[in-house]
Protein backbone atom coordinates (compact mmCIF):
# COMPACT_ATOMS: atom_id res chain seq x y z
CA UNK A 1 0.00 0.00 0.00
CA UNK A 2 2.95 2.47 0.59
CA UNK A 3 4.75 1.74 -2.38
CA UNK A 4 1.31 2.03 -4.17
CA UNK A 5 0.89 5.52 -2.26
CA UNK A 6 4.49 6.72 -3.31
CA UNK A 7 3.83 5.74 -7.41
CA UNK A 8 0.86 7.37 -7.10
CA UNK A 9 2.55 10.68 -5.70
CA UNK A 10 4.93 10.44 -8.50
CA UNK A 11 2.62 10.28 -10.92
CA UNK A 12 0.85 13.58 -9.74
CA UNK A 13 4.05 14.99 -9.95
CA UNK A 14 5.13 13.93 -13.10
CA UNK A 15 1.55 15.29 -14.11
CA UNK A 16 3.39 18.42 -12.60
CA UNK A 17 6.24 18.43 -14.82
CA UNK A 18 4.31 18.02 -17.59
CA UNK A 19 1.76 21.15 -17.60
CA UNK A 20 4.92 23.36 -16.22
CA UNK A 21 7.50 22.64 -18.99
CA UNK A 22 7.95 26.65 -19.42
CA UNK A 23 10.07 26.08 -16.10
CA UNK A 24 13.88 25.10 -16.25
CA UNK A 25 14.79 21.42 -15.72
CA UNK A 26 17.35 22.54 -13.09
CA UNK A 27 14.34 24.08 -10.88
CA UNK A 28 12.27 21.00 -11.40
CA UNK A 29 15.05 18.44 -10.58
CA UNK A 30 15.66 20.59 -7.35
CA UNK A 31 11.82 20.22 -6.34
CA UNK A 32 11.86 16.69 -7.15
CA UNK A 33 15.20 16.51 -4.41
CA UNK A 34 13.53 18.53 -1.77
CA UNK A 35 10.63 16.71 -1.71
CA UNK A 36 12.41 13.41 -1.59
CA UNK A 37 14.79 14.97 1.16
CA UNK A 38 13.02 17.54 3.18
CA UNK A 39 9.27 16.17 3.60
CA UNK A 40 9.82 12.55 2.77
CA UNK A 41 7.26 11.88 0.65
CA UNK A 42 9.14 10.52 -2.13
CA UNK A 43 12.08 8.24 -2.40
CA UNK A 44 15.06 8.92 -4.43
CA UNK A 45 14.22 6.69 -7.05
CA UNK A 46 11.11 9.06 -7.45
CA UNK A 47 12.83 11.82 -7.57
CA UNK A 48 15.24 10.86 -9.67
CA UNK A 49 12.51 9.82 -12.43
CA UNK A 50 11.74 13.23 -12.04
CA UNK A 51 14.43 14.79 -12.74
CA UNK A 52 14.99 12.89 -15.56
CA UNK A 53 11.53 13.52 -17.30
CA UNK A 54 12.27 17.47 -16.10
CA UNK A 55 15.37 17.26 -18.35
CA UNK A 56 13.96 15.78 -20.81
CA UNK A 57 10.80 18.06 -21.44
CA UNK A 58 13.15 21.01 -21.15
CA UNK A 59 15.14 19.50 -23.92
CA UNK A 60 12.43 19.08 -26.12
CA UNK A 61 11.72 22.95 -25.70
CA UNK A 62 14.80 23.98 -26.09
CA UNK A 63 15.51 26.10 -29.78
CA UNK A 64 17.72 24.75 -31.62
CA UNK A 65 20.61 26.59 -32.78
CA UNK A 66 22.04 27.67 -36.16
CA UNK A 67 24.98 25.41 -35.96
CA UNK A 68 22.70 22.48 -34.86
CA UNK A 69 20.12 23.37 -37.40
CA UNK A 70 23.23 22.97 -39.81
CA UNK A 71 24.65 19.37 -38.69
CA UNK A 72 21.12 18.26 -38.39
CA UNK A 73 20.57 18.92 -41.68
CA UNK A 74 24.02 17.72 -42.93
CA UNK A 75 22.91 14.07 -41.08
CA UNK A 76 19.77 14.69 -43.49
CA UNK A 77 21.63 15.50 -46.82
CA UNK A 78 23.77 12.07 -45.37
CA UNK A 79 21.18 10.40 -45.49
CA UNK A 80 19.95 11.11 -48.86
CA UNK A 81 23.05 10.87 -50.66
CA UNK A 82 22.64 7.30 -49.74
CA UNK A 83 20.47 6.43 -51.98
CA UNK A 84 21.13 8.98 -54.60
CA UNK A 85 24.23 9.98 -56.09
CA UNK A 86 25.92 14.12 -56.91
CA UNK A 87 25.80 14.83 -60.63
CA UNK A 88 28.98 16.22 -61.69
CA UNK A 89 28.44 16.36 -65.30
CA UNK A 90 27.29 19.81 -65.77
CA UNK A 91 29.62 22.10 -63.16
CA UNK A 92 28.37 25.39 -64.87
CA UNK A 93 24.81 24.37 -64.32
CA UNK A 94 24.97 23.80 -60.57
CA UNK A 95 27.21 27.14 -60.17
CA UNK A 96 23.99 28.66 -61.75
CA UNK A 97 21.67 27.25 -59.54
CA UNK A 98 23.57 28.30 -56.80
CA UNK A 99 23.47 31.77 -58.29
CA UNK A 100 19.55 31.76 -58.50
CA UNK A 101 19.62 30.64 -54.89
CA UNK A 102 21.36 33.96 -53.51
CA UNK A 103 19.17 35.91 -55.60
CA UNK A 104 16.43 34.47 -53.91
CA UNK A 105 17.87 34.60 -50.23
CA UNK A 106 19.33 38.34 -50.36
CA UNK A 107 15.88 39.88 -49.80
CA UNK A 108 14.37 37.11 -47.86
CA UNK A 109 13.77 37.15 -44.08
CA UNK A 110 16.64 34.70 -43.49
CA UNK A 111 19.53 35.58 -46.12
CA UNK A 112 22.37 34.25 -44.02
CA UNK A 113 22.70 30.98 -41.98
CA UNK A 114 25.47 28.73 -40.15
CA UNK A 115 27.14 27.80 -43.60
CA UNK A 116 24.88 29.30 -45.98
CA UNK A 117 22.30 27.76 -48.63
CA UNK A 118 23.48 25.46 -50.77
CA UNK A 119 22.00 23.56 -54.24
CA UNK A 120 23.33 20.55 -55.80
CA UNK A 121 22.05 18.08 -58.47
CA UNK A 122 20.69 14.73 -58.03
CA UNK A 123 22.17 12.18 -60.52
CA UNK A 124 18.07 10.56 -60.93
CA UNK A 125 15.95 11.04 -63.58
CA UNK A 126 13.02 10.85 -61.24
CA UNK A 127 10.96 14.36 -60.38
CA UNK A 128 12.17 15.38 -56.85
CA UNK A 129 13.42 17.85 -54.67
CA UNK A 130 14.92 18.04 -51.16
CA UNK A 131 15.62 20.50 -48.80
CA UNK A 132 17.15 20.06 -45.11
CA UNK A 133 17.76 22.14 -42.20
CA UNK A 134 21.08 24.27 -42.58
CA UNK A 135 20.46 24.76 -45.98
CA UNK A 136 20.94 22.26 -47.90
CA UNK A 137 18.78 21.89 -51.55
CA UNK A 138 19.16 18.83 -53.54
CA UNK A 139 17.09 18.62 -57.13
CA UNK A 140 17.17 15.99 -59.32
CA UNK A 141 17.82 16.02 -63.12
CA UNK A 142 14.74 15.21 -63.68
CA UNK A 143 13.26 17.74 -62.18
CA UNK A 144 15.26 20.31 -64.00
CA UNK A 145 15.03 18.49 -67.20
CA UNK A 146 11.30 19.95 -66.83
CA UNK A 147 11.74 23.49 -66.69
CA UNK A 148 12.05 25.53 -69.37
CA UNK A 149 12.89 28.74 -68.25
CA UNK A 150 15.13 30.60 -65.17
CA UNK A 151 11.87 31.71 -63.63
CA UNK A 152 10.56 28.09 -63.31
CA UNK A 153 13.98 26.82 -61.76
CA UNK A 154 13.66 29.82 -59.31
CA UNK A 155 9.96 28.69 -58.94
CA UNK A 156 11.57 25.19 -57.42
CA UNK A 157 14.57 26.48 -55.50
CA UNK A 158 12.39 29.37 -53.86
CA UNK A 159 9.96 26.70 -52.74
CA UNK A 160 12.73 24.16 -51.21
CA UNK A 161 14.54 27.52 -49.73
CA UNK A 162 10.86 27.89 -48.05
CA UNK A 163 11.44 24.89 -46.33
CA UNK A 164 14.49 25.88 -44.72
CA UNK A 165 13.21 29.52 -43.90
CA UNK A 166 10.09 28.37 -42.44
CA UNK A 167 12.15 25.28 -40.62
CA UNK A 168 9.71 22.72 -41.27
CA UNK A 169 12.23 20.18 -40.61
CA UNK A 170 13.43 21.41 -37.30
CA UNK A 171 9.35 21.49 -36.51
CA UNK A 172 9.02 17.82 -37.30
CA UNK A 173 12.28 17.13 -35.04
CA UNK A 174 11.02 19.41 -31.97
CA UNK A 175 7.43 17.70 -32.18
CA UNK A 176 9.10 14.12 -31.66
CA UNK A 177 11.19 15.29 -29.08
CA UNK A 178 8.02 16.39 -27.25
CA UNK A 179 6.71 13.08 -27.94
CA UNK A 180 9.89 11.42 -26.82
CA UNK A 181 10.03 13.60 -24.11
CA UNK A 182 6.37 12.13 -22.86
CA UNK A 183 7.31 8.57 -23.33
CA UNK A 184 10.46 9.31 -20.78
CA UNK A 185 8.68 10.99 -18.22
CA UNK A 186 6.09 8.17 -18.65
CA UNK A 187 8.29 5.54 -18.20
CA UNK A 188 10.20 6.68 -15.68
CA UNK A 189 7.51 5.74 -13.43
CA UNK A 190 7.44 2.68 -14.95
CA UNK A 191 11.34 2.64 -13.81
CA UNK A 192 10.97 3.74 -10.35
CA UNK A 193 8.52 0.39 -9.64
CA UNK A 194 10.87 -1.81 -11.71
CA UNK A 195 14.22 -0.57 -10.67
CA UNK A 196 14.89 -0.01 -14.76
CA UNK A 197 17.64 2.83 -15.31
CA UNK A 198 16.28 5.84 -15.78
CA UNK A 199 19.48 6.50 -18.33
CA UNK A 200 18.05 3.79 -20.44
CA UNK A 201 14.93 5.04 -20.92
CA UNK A 202 16.11 8.32 -21.79
CA UNK A 203 17.81 6.57 -24.69
CA UNK A 204 14.71 6.38 -26.65
CA UNK A 205 14.51 10.03 -26.75
CA UNK A 206 18.22 10.42 -28.47
CA UNK A 207 17.72 7.53 -30.81
CA UNK A 208 14.47 8.96 -32.36
CA UNK A 209 16.05 12.13 -34.49
CA UNK A 210 17.67 9.37 -36.62
CA UNK A 211 14.39 8.20 -37.18
CA UNK A 212 12.23 11.19 -37.91
CA UNK A 213 14.91 12.62 -39.89
CA UNK A 214 14.54 9.52 -42.50
CA UNK A 215 10.80 9.51 -42.18
CA UNK A 216 10.89 13.33 -42.75
CA UNK A 217 13.15 12.42 -46.43
CA UNK A 218 10.95 9.60 -47.34
CA UNK A 219 7.26 10.78 -46.41
CA UNK A 220 7.66 14.57 -47.14
CA UNK A 221 6.40 17.33 -45.30
CA UNK A 222 2.62 17.76 -44.08
CA UNK A 223 0.05 19.14 -46.78
CA UNK A 224 -0.56 22.25 -44.45
CA UNK A 225 3.73 22.79 -44.89
CA UNK A 226 3.93 22.12 -48.70
CA UNK A 227 1.26 25.22 -49.11
CA UNK A 228 2.49 27.68 -46.94
CA UNK A 229 6.48 26.73 -48.67
CA UNK A 230 4.44 27.60 -52.15
CA UNK A 231 3.14 30.57 -50.51
CA UNK A 232 6.00 31.80 -49.12
CA UNK A 233 7.94 31.02 -52.18
CA UNK A 234 5.43 33.24 -54.16
CA UNK A 235 7.28 36.39 -51.32
CA UNK A 236 10.89 35.06 -52.32
CA UNK A 237 10.19 35.09 -56.09
CA UNK A 238 8.35 38.27 -56.34
CA UNK A 239 11.37 39.95 -53.85
CA UNK A 240 14.17 39.13 -56.21
CA UNK A 241 12.32 40.26 -59.47
CA UNK A 242 11.32 36.37 -60.76
CA UNK A 243 7.21 36.39 -62.19
CA UNK A 244 5.44 34.29 -59.05
CA UNK A 245 3.42 33.35 -61.85
CA UNK A 246 5.93 30.48 -62.65
CA UNK A 247 5.33 28.58 -59.58
CA UNK A 248 1.77 27.73 -61.48
CA UNK A 249 3.90 26.68 -64.46
CA UNK A 250 5.57 23.96 -62.57
CA UNK A 251 2.60 22.92 -61.08
CA UNK A 252 1.16 22.58 -64.46
CA UNK A 253 3.63 20.90 -65.92
CA UNK A 254 4.04 18.08 -62.77
CA UNK A 255 0.26 17.59 -63.06
CA UNK A 256 0.19 16.75 -66.68
CA UNK A 257 2.73 14.03 -66.10
CA UNK A 258 1.50 13.22 -62.51
CA UNK A 259 -0.42 10.11 -64.23
CA UNK A 260 2.97 8.75 -65.89
CA UNK A 261 4.89 8.21 -62.45
CA UNK A 262 4.33 6.94 -58.66
CA UNK A 263 7.07 7.85 -56.78
CA UNK A 264 8.99 11.57 -56.41
CA UNK A 265 6.90 14.37 -56.23
CA UNK A 266 3.87 12.01 -56.10
CA UNK A 267 4.99 10.32 -52.78
CA UNK A 268 6.22 13.47 -51.14
CA UNK A 269 4.06 15.84 -51.92
CA UNK A 270 0.42 17.19 -52.47
CA UNK A 271 -0.91 16.63 -55.90
CA UNK A 272 -0.45 19.36 -58.18
CA UNK A 273 -4.25 20.11 -58.69
CA UNK A 274 -4.44 20.88 -54.39
CA UNK A 275 -1.16 22.81 -55.11
CA UNK A 276 -2.44 25.02 -57.90
CA UNK A 277 -5.21 25.75 -56.15
CA UNK A 278 -3.69 26.84 -53.29
CA UNK A 279 -1.11 29.19 -55.22
CA UNK A 280 -4.14 30.89 -57.13
CA UNK A 281 -5.52 32.02 -54.15
CA UNK A 282 -2.33 33.99 -53.40
CA UNK A 283 -0.65 34.90 -56.82
CA UNK A 284 -2.57 38.00 -57.36
CA UNK A 285 -1.34 39.28 -54.24
CA UNK A 286 2.25 39.63 -56.48
CA UNK A 287 2.02 42.19 -59.18
CA UNK A 288 5.30 42.82 -61.27
CA UNK A 289 6.87 43.09 -64.15
CA UNK A 290 7.50 40.34 -66.52
CA UNK A 291 11.27 40.44 -67.60
CA UNK A 292 11.40 36.82 -68.60
CA UNK A 293 12.57 37.27 -71.59
CA UNK A 294 15.89 39.24 -70.38
CA UNK A 295 16.72 35.99 -68.75
CA UNK A 296 16.31 33.29 -71.39
CA UNK A 297 19.39 33.69 -73.24
CA UNK A 298 21.54 32.82 -69.93
CA UNK A 299 18.89 30.00 -69.52
CA UNK A 300 19.68 28.31 -72.70
CA UNK A 301 23.48 28.98 -72.54
CA UNK A 302 23.37 26.92 -69.18
CA UNK A 303 20.47 24.34 -69.27
CA UNK A 304 20.47 23.68 -73.11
Amino acid sequence: MKNSIKLFIGAVLLLFVLVSSCQTATSLADFGAQLAGATGLIDQNTANAISQSAQAISKANEDITADQEYYIGRAVAANILTNYSVYNGNPALTAYLNRICQALIVNSPRPEIYNGYHVNIIDSMEINAFATPGGHIFLTRGLIANANSEDTLAAVVAHEISHIQLQHGLKAIKNSRFQNAVIVTGTSAVGVATGTDVNELTSVFNESVGEILTTMVNNGYSQTQEFEADSFALSLMAAAGYDPGSLLTVLQSLQRIQSSSSGGFNRTHPTPAQRISNVEKSLPEYKIEDTRSYRQARYGAVVR
